[in-house]
């Protein structure tokens, strides 16, 4: 798909891509997130941030911290879950994955590994979101073995 031995940039070329793309959706909708980019061409994260930022640069798209890129330019009616970071997105379905009991207490949650796959995110935004579930007394931690589900007497009182 990229012509790698060509005069023109990788980055250059999927920002491109990425803008034919854009060309298609509306104001608002998700576009592809770094790491899906550095899969996608099998571009290191630095090709793929400097694609976004020659978009974003552009107009086309914006950047909400921890929340994703999106199509045009940012307004402040963004839907509410577009507006919480991804990392407490994250931990809010995990607890209420607890909750529904999906996730046993004293049984071990998905791996860090599991979770990266599962949301497509960076490895940071899913060790914030443990952090978070750890914090509010969701989960808990044991060294050299993983995360479980807190005791139910532990979660916080809604």
């Amino acid at each position: 798909m990229l012509d790698r031995e060509g005069d023109t940039h990788p980055f250059q070329q999927i920002s491109e891509i990425i803008r034919s793309r854009v060309a298609t959706l509306s104001p608002g909708d998700p576009v592809a997130s770094e790491a899906e980019i550095q899969r996608e061409f099998g571009v290191a994260r630095t090709t793929a941030r400097r694609a976004i930022r020659v978009l974003r640069d552009e107009g086309l798209i914006h950047t909400v911290q921890g929340g994703g890129t999106f199509v045009g330019a940012p307004n402040k009616t963004l839907p509410e879950t577009n507006k919480m970071p991804l990392y407490q997105r994250i931990a809010a379905e995990i607890a209420q994955r607890i909750k529904a009991g999906e996730l046993c207490p004293r049984r071990p949650i998905p791996g860090e590994t599991a979770l990266l796959q599962q949301h497509n995110v960076a490895r940071e935004t899913v060790r914030r979101a443990m952090a978070l579930l750890r914090e509010q007394g969701y989960i808990y931690t044991v060294p050299q073995r993983g995360s479980y589900v807190a005791p139910e007497e532990l979660w916080p009182k809604e």
